[in-house]
């Protein structure tokens, strides 16, 4: 019997309408902003009137990432739905899919099987020009820039020392190095340009960071653009505020900024917004989408992108910092296939059982759960997303491993099963979420960059140290004489490994990782640490999943899962 496709699933569903949705969410109407039938938009007022009670906050994060796939964002869908069916007053809170891979590499990411959010195009594709929005504005602090150049530089800005790049929501490694301002005076001033993929803007960043429409503002204000002429020691700054541009960009993600409402398979409430990748960015959907989760349900589950070296880092020394939130219990997704794989089993043998790989494998989900536990003092469960190639003895033995470090594991069937196939994880998520917790941080703020990014090495990656190069060093310098020392990081660096060298799986040890640029997002109010040759602006792989994805004569969508 063929499988149904994850968007054959998703367009087989009867969808209750966003109003009914809202209702069940306890939403006012007032605060309700309607895109059709089957999507909203929730009025951020909605937090400053409320008078209800925080829920309990979930964070669902998995192992490093394999081409054997771990189920981080169904697993998430389908704990919302177990959780439902124990009569829990739930809210789901997700990131936004990127265009870029869904035309990619990954094809859609609303989830998979029968534990999906809908309508899986729409949140697939356009969604609410959330982040056409955020593109428009970013695009438009470009062309002021370059104008501002054109027509005079009363701020003295150094072409050589533009940071800001164009984006475009889109894998296009055509765009990340160009040269633009060619054809004569009347067509701008020739310079060395680049695009980044609308997600790793800062924008993103910002409006995902934001807790409101005057913060947006001064955020946006305080975005670095570049430098203006002189020695290292004589560069000045150049922000968005010293060309006026807040305002206008503001006006521009005016609407961006509410989150967008739609509904699980099982009509679950759930919030869309926002949307950085964890490897480039710092992987967490909006603040404002979590707060209004917590506020709306006894019990709002997120999640953070890619491995908990990498979106729970950030979500836990970056959102939660500068957002003041406090988890209450964690969720770590692993399959037994990515363990095999993490042991050093090919792709192509992973369906056959193999006990030894899979022991090698597992000190990753290990390194994980000690990261969550010892490392952030958060309890955890490891939800294992099932496959039907899975054996008795492969779950055994990944449960006898957990059991030994006293951590729970609850089997996962949420994607053939849905919400039913997700109970047991939901129960153990309700007992943690009333266990005592210690939860602080990686590291504090009032160290040095040097510092944190050796924190960061040591105890998240099980690593030696954090290697600057002479540049990343002299950036260090320059962030610190212009006051920026105690901001947090964001590590840009390969999802597939706990160290900056993808082919490296498993649990290394013994490693240093080489920081080879730093920069400034002083509007997100954090350091990016660049590492390895990860890049800001991806490309399609050699068979993009765009050539799979049709439309019939009615309309109807094909292909993007």
């Amino acid at each position: 019997m063929k499988m149904k496709t994850d968007i054959e699933i998703a367009q087989e569903c009867t969808m209750e309408p966003i109003t009914a949705i809202a209702e069940k969410a306890g939403i006012p109407d007032e605060y309700l902003e309607q895109y059709g039938k089957y999507k909203a938009k929730i009025d951020y007022n909605f937090l400053k009137k409320s008078q209800n009670k925080d829920g309990k906050l979930i964070l669902v994060t998995a192992i490093n990432p394999t081409p054997a796939g771990e189920g981080k964002t169904t697993t998430t869908v389908g704990l919302a739905d177990a959780m439902q069916r124990l009569n829990k007053k739930v809210m789901v809170a997700l990131r936004e899919p990127s265009l870029g891979p869904v035309f990619g590499i990954k094809g859609g990411a609303a989830g998979g099987g029968y534990a999906q959010v809908v309508p899986m195009e729409d949140i697939n594709l356009h969604f609410t020009g959330d982040f056409h929005a955020i593109g428009a504005a970013n695009n438009l602090l470009a062309a002021l820039i370059d104008n501002h150049i054109y027509q005079g530089n009363e701020l003295n800005i150094d072409p050589r020392k533009i940071v800001w790049k164009r984006c475009v929501d889109m894998n296009d490694r055509q765009l990340r190095f160009v040269t633009d301002g060619l054809g004569g005076r009347v067509n701008g001033v020739p310079r060395e340009d680049g695009y980044d993929i609308t997600v790793a803007s800062e924008i993103m960043a910002v409006l995902c960071l934001s807790k409101d429409i005057t913060d947006l503002k001064e955020r946006l204000g305080r975005i670095i653009i570049g430098y203006t002429y002189g020695k290292i020691s004589e560069q000045k700054p150049v922000t968005a505020h010293d060309l006026h541009a807040e305002g206008a960009m503001c006006a521009l993600l005016k609407d961006a900024l509410k989150p967008n409402l739609v509904q699980t398979l099982e009509h679950t409430p759930a919030i869309i917004h926002g949307g950085p990748f964890a490897n480039i960015a710092h992987g967490c959907n909006s603040v404002t989408a979590t707060k209004m989760a917590l506020n709306l349900a006894d019990y709002a589950i997120t999640e953070a992108g890619f491995g908990a070296d990498l979106g729970a880092e950030k979500f836990l020394d970056i959102k939660c910092r500068m957002a003041g939130l406090k988890p209450n219990a964690v969720v770590i997704v692993a399959t037994v296939r990515a363990l095999k794989y993490n042991g050093g089993v090919a792709k192509a043998d992973l369906n056959q059982e193999n006990l030894e790989a899979l022991e090698k494998g597992i000190p990753n989900l290990m390194k994980h759960v000690n990261n969550i536990k010892n490392v952030y003092g958060l309890p955890c469960v490891v939800a294992i997303n099932a496959f039907p190639t899975d054996t008795k003895a492969e779950l055994d033995l990944v449960e006898a491993k957990c059991k030994e470090v006293g951590v729970n594991v609850a089997l996962s069937e949420v994607w053939a099963k849905g919400g039913e196939g997700g109970l047991k994880l939901a129960e153990e998520v309700i007992r943690l979420c009333d266990e005592p917790n210690d939860f602080h941080y990686c590291y504090e703020e009032d160290t040095t960059i040097q510092e944190k990014l050796d924190q960061i090495v040591q105890k998240v990656y099980g690593g030696r140290k954090a290697v600057l190069t002479p540049a990343a060093q002299k950036q260090a310098k320059q962030l610190s004489d212009l006051g920026f020392e105690n901001a947090p990081i964001c590590m840009a660096k390969t999802q597939y490994s706990l160290t900056d060298d993808a082919t490296k799986l498993g649990a290394p040890t013994d490693f240093d990782v080489t920081v080879r640029n730093l920069k400034i997002s002083a509007g997100a109010g954090f350091i990016v640490a660049l590492t390895g040759d990860i890049m800001t602006m991806p490309g399609l792989p050699k068979v993009p999943a765009a050539e799979r994805i049709d439309v019939d004569a009615e309309g109807k969508i094909t292909g993007l899962f």
